[in-house]
């Protein structure tokens, strides 16, 4: 039982790393090229992942709800072949328009297969013992851009960006595919199975009564993705706003994918001893204080970077940890994905949002609009904090 645990954790890690790098990752190396080679307006094509994004957000609660009756094999599955049609598409599309319609496909995918999907897949079958399995899922995801970023740009060099998108589309259809169909088990365990705590599903508290709780929870992991996706486009461009040559900017940005690493490796090896809200409060307040510090110009931006390199490694963890602690398995992936919905949807508009920012007020007015949001989002793990300590105390005085 421990090694199909192991085994089928690996290969989930194996193909968030590719789902990952050939969706959300890939226009960061070829959007330029497309653009180039095309002719069409850059903003367009780096605008297909955002309208992706969209479609991945929209989807998720029927992924969630469709996960928490069947188990996740067949939905992998199903992201596993729209990513696959999807870059077919791209690679084919002899114009703007086809080109956005297969992104709209590979958004499909990317609602069906990233981080929510495959953390609920895991809470489905694990039960509350799936909080180890998900930390480590998350530490093979850090790898996805350190991975991908090279193997895009040596594919781009032999292949063109065409090669590059079918080279990734017979990874899904061919690889990651017959993966989730052979080794993913077929149904889900009964719902009154106990887990390694001895709880039964039934005794996690009713939806009802933990509506704010929701509402917060749902509040903070949205506003940590607008945070994210937000920095993770324009990075290089306030790095550069600063005075900065393009090179150092790339060579410091590149820190940010081993803090997360990092940060989530602290995590798995301490996780045992403290409970999933404090993996938010530390995210939250590592992000507040890398984007605080790169607005006040501390002199080493590396340890700025550090701080928030770790703090959205760790908010992957919380992401998919603070629900299930909070709210038990029963409904778990339902929950997921509707957790999904509105940080998905900010994801698609937030790059957009920043770079009319960035043209208005500028570098320094961005990042205090974003060590603002990263204020806020400290408060509002603090808020929630203190309501997961209410409705505990209320429990004790109901018993």
């Amino acid at each position: 039982m421990e090694r199909s645990r192991r085994t089928i954790i690996s290969i989930l890690g194996l193909t968030q790393i590719m789902a990952w790098g050939s969706t959300y990752y890939l226009p960061a190396v070829i959007a330029s090229r497309v653009a180039s080679d095309t002719g069409w307006p850059l903003a367009w094509v780096v605008g297909g992942l955002s309208l992706g994004l969209l479609v991945a957000g929209l989807i998720s609660p029927h992924v969630g709800s469709s996960i928490e009756r069947h188990g996740g094999r067949n939905v992998l599955a199903f992201s596993a072949c729209c990513i696959g049609i999807g870059q077919i598409g791209l690679a084919v599309a002899p114009n703007l328009a086809t080109y956005i319609v297969a992104w709209l496909v590979v958004g499909l995918g990317m609602g069906a297969g990233l981080y929510d999907a495959a953390f609920a897949t895991l809470g489905r079958l694990y039960g509350h013992s799936a909080r180890s399995a998900i930390t480590i899922l998350s530490l093979f995801g850090g790898f996805a851009s350190t991975i991908c970023w090279p193997i895009s740009a040596f594919l781009m060099g032999e292949t063109g960006w065409r090669g590059t998108c079918l080279v990734y589309a017979s990874v899904q259809l061919l690889f990651a595919l017959p993966l989730y169909l052979t080794m993913l088990p077929r149904g889900v365990p009964p719902p009154s199975v106990p887990d390694r705590l001895g709880k039964t599903q039934a005794e996690v508290p009713s939806r009802p009564t933990s509506i704010p709780i929701m509402v917060v929870l749902a509040a903070t992991l949205t506003l940590a993705a607008v945070i994210s996706s937000t920095v993770s486009v324009h990075l290089l461009t306030i790095l550069q706003a600063g005075g900065m040559a393009l090179a150092a900017a790339v060579g410091l940005g590149a820190l940010v994918g081993p803090a997360q690493v990092s940060a989530r490796a602290v995590e798995m090896a301490i996780a045992r001893y403290h409970h999933p809200i404090w993996t938010k409060f530390a995210s939250v307040t590592f992000v507040a204080i890398g984007i605080g510090a790169l607005w006040v110009g501390v002199p080493v931006v590396a340890v700025a970077l550090a701080f928030y390199g770790g703090g959205i490694g760790l908010e992957t963890i919380a992401r998919g940890t603070l629900p299930l602690a909070l709210f038990g398995p029963s409904g778990y992936a339902r929950l997921m994905g509707r957790l999904a919905m509105p940080s998905l949807i900010a994801q698609a508009a937030a790059p957009s949002v920043g770079a009319l920012l960035l043209e208005h007020v500028g570098a320094h007015g961005t990042l205090a609009a974003l060590a603002g949001l990263a204020l806020l989002n400290v408060g509002l793990a603090c808020g929630l904090g203190w309501l997961i300590f209410r409705r505990r105390t209320l429990q004790v005085q109901a018993q």
